[in-house]
């Protein structure tokens, strides 16, 4: 089956076919590194991963670039609150990003070329730019010349005369055009800054992606990645440099995840309702998270609030559970049991491609993988043993990889040292049942769950595994 993609240049799903037999060029917009990544980074960080992930999966190589915007505005002006060197403080800020994501099991990219690193590239671009027509310099400023750019705004749907100034654009009277934007900009008193042909200054925002793209990955790639945020100004702006710089169309397919809110308003550091990663994950657990962005399908808007937290916490526990060991001296399933086990594990692993295949649809993959538990959990309780469940517990493990669940549960705060008395625990429980004494027998369920053990009781006996 072939592979869909929704494409925001032309506003459809598309095949996916990439400009090289069996090879993907992906690049994805990342982190301007000014202050800790929070939940709405590790959104677009997990998307593109699960993207790859299946890319690889269904046989594909991907070279993968994330980039590092490490000079901004930002990062100099936050450099300068704290009273630091601006290129340390974003190398410490990238450094602590990289841990964050590694939390996340997000693989690592190919390449993470940063901007500084990317100087000469980038002045070679605005000064090709220049000689083409398409940028003017202005008393050390660089603006790229828009209206010389026939179709810009396709990205975005936007018309060039409908357009108002907004977030990162520079309104200035020198420009000839009020969307004219910066690809150089002159280094303003005690700001970091390189030699150019146009005096001393640092790189416009856009120019940067474009410069990396091109000297990465060439003047073509598949997919060009990033949140929904970035198709305008940012993405239209890379479209208009690198198109009118080679002369190339620039990305196949523009892919754009959803935005993180919280409860129905967008996660941003203006609001004040920032999660950082590290927190969220020391709290809840990376699974956690990754399984909200599955659940949600990568373009939509994802609510991020405590009861959201609390329904993927219990979906992910009914994944946790498809993976126990069979029940203690159970005695082997009937051939119908294990034929349900075979037909399912097919079903799921044929209908987890269909999704995956419709546009990277995590949500209908796992409806399947949530069936195949249902199956599994029903097989054990029918006295399925670990070789029965062996094949689809293991399809399970393989088909939650392709979206990075690792589905390892959290060590307990009692540690491994407090099992042996838990089962001490389970079997005093269960004498006291056999004499009736259920109130007794009911406190010690009640204490074992205010500890985090679930126990579970059928016919085979008492099985206890921690929340």
């Amino acid at each position: 089956m072939t592979i869909k993609i929704y494409n925001t240049l032309t506003r459809k799903k598309e095949n996916f076919e990439t400009l090289e037999p069996g090879q993907v060029k992906m690049y994805v917009c990342g982190p301007t590194v000014y202050n800790k990544a929070h939940v709405g980074h590790a959104m677009s960080a997990v998307v593109f991963d699960i993207i790859r992930r299946y890319l690889t999966y269904r046989g594909y190589q991907v070279r993968h670039l994330m980039n590092y915007t490490d000079v901004d505005d930002k990062i100099i002006m936050r450099a300068n609150q704290m009273g630091r060197d601006p290129f340390e403080l974003a190398n410490s800020y990238i450094l602590e990003y990289q841990r964050d994501i590694e939390t996340l099991n997000v693989m690592p990219a190919t390449f993470n070329p940063r901007a500084t690193q990317t100087i000469p590239q980038i002045i070679a671009m605005v000064q090709g730019l220049v000689e083409k027509g398409y940028a003017y310099p202005v008393n050390g400023d660089v603006y790229f010349r828009v209206q010389k750019d026939d179709d810009y705004g396709k990205l975005s749907g936007r018309k060039l005369e409908d357009m108002q100034a907004g977030a990162r654009i520079e309104v200035d009277d020198r420009k000839e055009h009020p969307m004219d934007f910066a690809l150089w900009k002159a280094a303003k008193p005690g700001e970091p800054y390189w030699e150019s042909p146009w005096g001393k200054g640092r790189p416009g925002w856009h120019i940067e992606c474009s410069a990396m793209n091109l000297e990465h990955l060439g003047p073509q790639i598949d997919i060009h990645g990033g949140g929904n945020d970035l198709v305008f100004p940012h993405h239209e702006n890379e479209i208009a440099q690198s198109e009118s710089f080679t002369g190339h169309p620039f990305a196949r397919y523009w892919v754009h995840n959803g935005m993180l809110q919280m409860s129905g308003e967008k996660m941003s550091k203006s609001l004040g309702n920032i999660v950082s990663i590290e927190s969220f994950v020391n709290e809840h657990g990376a699974d956690v998270l990754r399984l909200m962005v599955l659940n949600s399908g990568y373009r939509s808007p994802l609510t991020f609030n405590e009861d959201v937290i609390e329904q993927t916490k219990r979906a992910l526990e009914r994944l946790h559970s498809a993976l126990r060991p069979a029940l203690p001296n159970a005695a082997g399933a009937g051939e119908a049991v294990k034929a349900s086990l075979k037909t399912q594990v097919d079903a799921t692993h044929a209908g987890f491609v269909e999704s995956m295949d419709d546009d990277f649809n995590s949500a209908g993959a796992l409806g399947f993988l949530f069936e195949l538990v249902r199956v599994i959990n029903q097989a054990r309780s029918d006295g399925a043993n670990d070789i029965d469940l062996e094949g689809a517990q293991n399809m399970l493990r393989e088909l939650a990889a392709v979206l990075g669940l690792r589905l390892e549960k959290a060590a307990s705060s009692s540690g491994q040292a407090a099992n042996p008395f838990i089962d001490l625990l389970v079997d005093l429980r269960l004498q006291l049942r056999a004499q009736k004494q259920y109130a007794f027998s009911d406190q010690i369920r009640d204490r074992l769950t205010s500890m985090g053990v679930v126990l579970e009781d059928s016919k085979e006996g008492t099985t206890w595994r921690w929340q």
